[in-house]
């Protein structure tokens, strides 16, 4: 089956965070995709297809507008990013393919549901949330936890705390790695899920969305530690 390239034209461009840039990519089309996919970018950077292609999730939800929006952290070895931070201004065009991906939320949600994420691991999950939180579907109780170092760098902050006040059953909990003043979890992901899941529950899913080392540890105590079926576990791998 050929693939299907478009090309996108970059609208606006924000700081979420320091070295984290939004970027809002416009499309001649609405490109139809499922909350949680991704799509990847063929950047002017090498000669090769593996120097070439980057993928990266889309961050808002499949309201049939014809804008993505990317959140993307700067790798200083990058050669991507470094395009993208430096060279890619509002007007300029981006060449992408998709979405693809199967890191998304059943048809039917009949589980509780927790989003255990790092980073700009966050993506999908904000496009999860706005699609259920615009299209009314049915949902159990949905649970963020988010990690970073400090608190700058809490993405879409301002708004998973007004959506955790408005959205019925949405839970929002960040842990910071490197602020000893921080008020709320200090340290890292894991001990969130480990004190408020350890009580092993058929009926929660688990999704994780991060660099390795976060989700094989996660993995491994969701499975081996806290003994949940490997079916309740799903992840996305960053990087």
């Amino acid at each position: 089956m050929p693939i299907t390239w478009y090309e996108g034209i970059v609208q606006k461009i924000a700081e979420e965070a320091p070295n984290v840039r939004r970027f809002w990519v416009e499309v001649p089309e609405k490109i139809d995709f499922q909350a949680g996919q991704f799509v990847t970018m063929d950047l002017p950077i090498g000669d090769k297809r593996l120097q070439r292609w980057r993928s990266y999730s889309i961050a808002n939800a499949p309201d049939g507008t014809k804008v993505l929006e990317f959140c993307i952290v700067r790798n200083p070895q990058g050669a991507a990013t470094q395009y993208l931070f430096d060279v890619v201004k509002p007007g300029s065009a981006l060449r992408f393919k998709g979405p693809d991906g199967a890191f998304v939320l059943p048809e039917t949600i009949a589980q509780d549901l927790v989003f255990i994420c790092t980073g700009t691991g966050v993506a999908p999950f904000r496009s999860m949330l706005l699609d259920l939180q615009q299209s009314g579907k049915s949902y159990r109780n949905i649970h963020l936890i988010f990690g970073t170092r400090e608190a700058s760098g809490i993405l879409y902050r301002s708004e998973f705390e007004a959506l955790a006040q408005s959205m019925p059953r949405f839970k929002y909990d960040v842990a910071l790695s490197r602020q000893p003043d921080w008020a709320g979890y200090q340290g890292y992901v894991h001990q969130i899920y480990l004190e408020q899941y350890a009580q092993t529950r058929p009926d929660v899913d688990f999704y994780i969305c991060g660099w390795a080392r976060m989700i094989d540890e996660t993995v491994q105590n969701l499975l081996l530690t806290l003994q949940y079926d490997r079916s309740q576990v799903h992840f996305e791998l960053y990087g």
